[in-house]
């Protein structure tokens, strides 16, 4: 499985499926990226248009100010107060003087429940003068004399509106309201498919520990019968045979831990791995060379023995096939920040970077022949049963990989 060559099956299988997805996502987030800046802009634009004449109209107000106080008697003087001064009731307005003090003069401001004393609604005012005066440059308003001499200047600051400050933020809020329900989708539709998928997981594994039980029934009989058969006289035979019968009932006995919540014990890691590589050493290629690290050795961890038996040996399999027969696989296990961690590595071909996030894949393998699902079948148990994690360590091709397992101590 840690090979570079592609079963064209297989890879036909992750095109149409997983590169499929990949699509799916890309054309989701570029919809959503779309309507997105659509909506930014759109809303940017109304918000520009709105600032532009809440602008105007302050200078507007600024200049009707400045016609009150230099045209008294004019009888165009309450047509200019009725029209521009008093319906602003939206724009929060303050008139210092021209050394920045602010005068009695304010329009739409709240005062908090604190400024309950004059002193401290000026001390209020001075500083939303200090925010009014970061969010826009003031407006200086001129008072004249008959001569047309400026005798008298104050100053206006400002704010933006309500409705404006709203209108701002508004795409804003509906990006993270938008975010957040495509967030909780996507946790619905992950849920949904990882529990289809735990459904076929479960029946497959019970389907297979039943239809494995009928004839492990009829192997353990046949091997009675030549137990008490005296006439047989091929004892290497019946011992044989009775490794193969206890493996096969290891096998159902995986299958039916997979099909239901197996159960956790403390046990050795040296006892685990050191019997599970004399069981591969005997079935694999004498030219493949074994090392076991346990450090230390009475090292202990809360595992299901049959199911871990099983990752070690998928992984030591896939190591065998990655160097073709020929090379060491190295298993080294040890505590690493409060967790027990197993590294299994091999001297193979290892794997490109681009197939590295591939591995854990249903469907992916690089053998010619093989379905893919030995290290699905690994993520699986370790992460899913054990609350564990796996994942490549390092790969280099043409020089090995090593595996990494961590693992409640």
């Amino acid at each position: 499985m840690r090979g570079i060559a592609q079963n064209p099956f297989r890879d036909g299988f992750n095109f149409s499926v997983f590169q499929n997805r990949t699509l799916a996502r890309v054309a989701i987030l570029v919809t959503a990226f779309v309507i997105s800046a659509a909506s930014i802009f759109y809303t940017n634009n109304i918000a520009s248009q709105l600032r532009e004449r809440e602008r105007r109209f302050i200078d507007l107000y600024a200049k009707s100010l400045e016609f009150i106080t230099n045209e008294t008697g004019n009888e165009n003087i309450n047509l200019i107060a009725q029209d521009i001064i008093m319906p602003n009731n939206s724009i929060p307005v303050i008139i210092t003087t021209s050394e920045g003090q602010p005068t009695s003069e304010y329009r739409n401001i709240e005062f908090p429940n604190w400024a309950d004393t004059e002193e401290k609604q000026k001390e209020y005012l001075r500083e939303r003068v200090a925010q009014m005066a970061e969010e826009h440059d003031p407006v200086t308003i001129e008072y004249k004399g008959p001569d047309g001499e400026v005798f008298f200047t104050q100053i206006m600051y400002y704010q933006n509106s309500y409705l404006l400050r709203q209108l701002t933020i508004y795409p804003y809020v509906q990006l993270t309201v938008i975010g957040i329900f495509a967030f909780v989708v996507y946790l619905a539709f992950n849920y949904s498919r990882r529990a289809e998928q735990n459904k076929v997981w479960v029946g497959l594994a019970k389907e297979t520990a039943h239809q494995l039980g009928t004839p492990l029934s009829s192997l353990m009989a046949w091997l009675d019968y030549f137990r008490a058969d005296e006439d047989f006289t091929h004892p290497e035979v019946i011992e044989e045979l009775e490794k193969d019968v206890e493996k096969f009932r290891i096998i159902t006995e995986r299958f039916s831990n997979i099909g239901s919540e197996p159960v956790l014990k403390d046990e050795s890691m040296h006892g685990i791995i050191q019997q599970t590589v004399q069981y591969l050493q005997r079935r694999v290629s004498s030219k493949v060379k074994f090392k076991v690290m346990v450090q230390p050795e009475e090292l202990t961890g809360k595992v299901n023995r049959s199911l871990f038996e099983w990752v070690i040996e998928n992984l030591c399999k896939n190591a065998v096939d990655a160097m073709g027969g020929d090379g060491f696989i190295t298993i080294h296990v040890f505590r690493h920040e409060g967790r027990i961690a197993v590294d299994v590595s091999d001297t193979g071909k290892g794997i490109p970077k681009g197939k590295l996030r591939a591995v854990f894949r249903p469907g992916f393998t690089t053998k010619q022949r093989g379905w893919g699902l030995g290290l699905t079948l690994v993520k699986r148990i370790v992460e899913e049963y054990h609350e564990g994690k796996i994942f490549v360590k390092q790969s280099e091709v043409d020089k090995g990989t090593t595996f990494r397992l961590l693992l409640r101590p």
